[in-house]
């Protein structure tokens, strides 16, 4: 049974606080400690608290039943609570005054039944909220379960898409884990919504839970085997592991499931071009928690609207019927929860000021408002809810034998989305288009870059609290069109045009102690790529190598310090941009389907077809099935950005 995972959606407000009659709520309150015009009292063991009882009506259903009742003597006035901490009772009166409550780990487990039994609605909400903050991974099933018991249906939600989103932490973390039944566990395995970049790991989970009571639970394999997506396993995995496991191997339940997988398997590593079979439980991809969307850039000659995603369950790349009515190259893209911001760029006539915004859950293009400068080959970086447009080229004037004219930029300046507005903030140091930024700790970070003569090897911060931009050592190697990306704790540079030729070359820089130190290359040599970090892995995705646009992903594992290959893009593009949203309410028309659209299948159609998969990796253990990278032609076009001499003038599209 799939689970039902909703947002939840908290009435009462970020803070707790009912702010409308604040001042009201005060005067009732100095009232009621006053003693003033109380016609109740409130007994609880030996303590007695005078109240009005249309207060307490107004917030509680329960009091305002009891209080209007023909039963309730107005003479005696006196209301008998038992079984109930005094100060429990004292805060449920204190929240009908004042709509506040002081909530903490010690009482919160007694007030949230106590505000439910009683029906004091606005202080449950309070309740939950404060739960739904403090969600951990070792006490969210522990909530999930609280918020059941008690028909919390909203905080139930929140809990259950916590625990799934989280799950790799929870089952490895949580002690609440191996108290749950069955049922629950099977539920929660079985999800479409479990967020697990390997199924190997929910086997580990189903050997935990089993483990812990082995002699009661071990009886339950069959069942929770089949929560596994075992045909999504490596084979190396399901032979070496899962296979010779001790609660698999001797029971004979289970082995018509293996049964199923090893020909399934087998069947996979045959084929020339393998996919999955949707209509099977054990090989159907689950639902990623992060989407890693690719939006424009250069391809046949030309720049391109086209907005392609990736499935990282699936690693597949998918077209999506949700390109912009212009297309742009050179551009640079930020994520702001659901939204994409497009900044700047080029058309192949003229560079952008102007600036876009996608509603990915609406698919919706908009305009918002324009920058300061026209920037193509621009540097963007969030930070702190802002976004960042740095350096780049403004375009085209030429002198009269045809020589650009036109300097890069040291301008930046600062986007406020709620305000619609660009503010110009402090100039870099050095004039920059083709360099690339991320951001570490509260700055800015902006490395390499072409300063209209020469390739850049130099970087610099920016510290948004001072306005001001200080140069930090430089990288070992020149690089233009590079990529930039911050990445556990480290900050990655990544490939780019060093003046004679795109690299393939990588080094990581390290803040704290201020120095620049090499990572292995990468496959292939490129420039002007999307770079991205999702799954906790380095993903850089497309890019020219110099020759030709290429539509080759790959991605780095810091853990492993290794690069693997992932599946190639629908469409080879250079000066393309990438970014990643999160926790989509409706990913189905951004996610792998067997059946590919007319669009997807027009895309194809237009450029020779990428071999699907690529090398067997730890990128495609994450979910995927994939046969050896083929060897194919390449596809030269021309390059939007190239070496005119070994003098390093970088020569701007046509």
């Amino acid at each position: 049974m799939e689970m039902d995972v909703e947002e939840f959606d908290f009435e009462s407000g970020g803070d707790g606080r009912y702010r409308s009659g604040d001042a009201l709520f005060g005067i009732l309150a100095e009232l009621r400690q006053a003693g003033k015009f109380c016609d109740a009292v409130i007994k609880v063991k030996n303590q007695s608290y005078p109240i009005h009882r249309n207060i307490m009506s107004s917030c509680s259903l329960y009091f305002k039943s009891l209080f209007t009742s023909q039963a309730f003597s107005t003479k005696k006035r006196e209301v008998t609570i038992p079984g109930l901490p005094a100060e429990i009772v004292r805060l449920l009166i204190d929240f009908a005054y004042t709509r506040t409550a002081k909530l903490t780990p010690e009482n919160i487990e007694i007030l949230l039944p106590v505000a439910d039994q009683y029906h004091v609605t606005g202080l449950l909400k309070l309740c939950c909220e404060y739960l739904h903050k403090n969600l951990t991974y070792e006490n969210c099933i522990g909530i999930l379960r609280f918020a059941q018991a008690h028909n919390c249906r909203g905080l139930e939600k929140a809990a259950l898409r916590y625990t799934l989103k989280n799950f790799s932490h929870v089952y490895t973390s949580s002690n609440e884990y191996l108290q749950l039944n069955l049922e629950m566990v099977c539920n929660m395995l079985s999800s479409h919504q479990l967020n697990v970049s390997c199924e190997e790991y929910v086997f580990d989970a189903v050997c935990r839970w089993v483990d812990y009571n082995p002699q009661m639970r071990k009886a339950h394999m069959k069942s929770l085997l089949a929560t596994v997506r075992l045909g999504l396993l490596p084979s190396a995995v399901f032979e070496g592991k899962v296979k010779v496991h001790r609660l698999v191997k001797n029971n004979i339940d289970v082995q018509p499931l293996i049964a199923d997988t090893e020909a399934f398997l087998a069947e996979l590593d045959k084929s020339e071009e393998p996919d999955f079979d949707m209509s099977l439980p054990f090989a159907r991809p689950r639902v990623p928690h992060e989407i890693l969307f690719v939006i424009g850039g250069w391809s046949g000659g030309r720049p391109i609207k086209m907005v392609e995603t990736y499935d990282t369950r699936a690693d597949r790349w998918v077209v999506c019927n949700a390109e912009d009515s212009t297309p742009r190259a050179y551009h640079g893209v930020v994520a702001i929860g659901c939204l994409i911001y497009v900044i700047g760029g080029f058309d192949a006539t003229e560079c952008f000021n102007s600036c876009r915004v996608f509603d990915a859950r609406t698919k919706i293009w908009s305009e918002i408002a324009p920058m300061n400068n026209k920037r193509s080959y621009v540097s963007v970086a969030l930070l702190d809810g802002m976004i960042y447009a740095m350096g780049g080229f403004e375009g085209p004037p030429r002198t009269p034998s045809g020589v650009i004219s036109s300097p890069r930029l040291r301008s930046a300046e600062r986007f406020n989305p709620k305000a619609n507005q660009w503010t110009l903030i402090a100039n870099m140091r050095e004039r920059r288009s083709d360099a690339s930024a991320t951001t570490f700790q509260g700055e800015i970070y902006i490395c390499g870059g072409f300063n209209g003569s020469e390739c850049l090897c130099s970087a610099e911060v920016y510290n948004p609290k001072t306005d001001q931009w200080t140069l930090i050592p430089p990288m070992s190697s020149r690089r233009s069109g590079v990529g930039v990306i911050t990445y556990n704790g480290t900050i990655y540079a990544v490939g780019g045009f060093d003046g004679v030729t795109r690299t393939n070359t990588a080094e990581r820089y390290s803040p704290s102690e201020r120095s620049w130190s090499p990572i292995p290359d990468m496959y292939n040599t490129r420039s002007n790529f999307g770079i991205e970090v999702i799954d906790d892995m380095l993903f850089v995705i497309g890019g020219f190598n110099g020759e030709t646009t290429i539509y080759n992903v790959e991605c780095y594992d810091s853990q492993s310090n290794e690069w693997y290959n992932a599946t190639d893009m629908n469409l080879y593009k250079s000066a393309l941009s990438a970014c990643v949203v999160r926790d989509l309410p409706d990913v189905r028309d951004f996610v792998y389907k067997k059946a590919e659209s007319d669009h997807q299948m027009a895309a194809r159609d237009t450029v020779p077809a990428p071999a699907t998969g690529g090398a067997q990796t730890k990128a495609t253990v994450a979910e995927t099935r994939s046969s050896v990278t083929e060897t194919r032609s390449s596809v030269t076009t021309p390059s939007p950005t190239s070496s005119s001499s070994s003098t390093s003038v970088i020569t701007e599209a046509e």
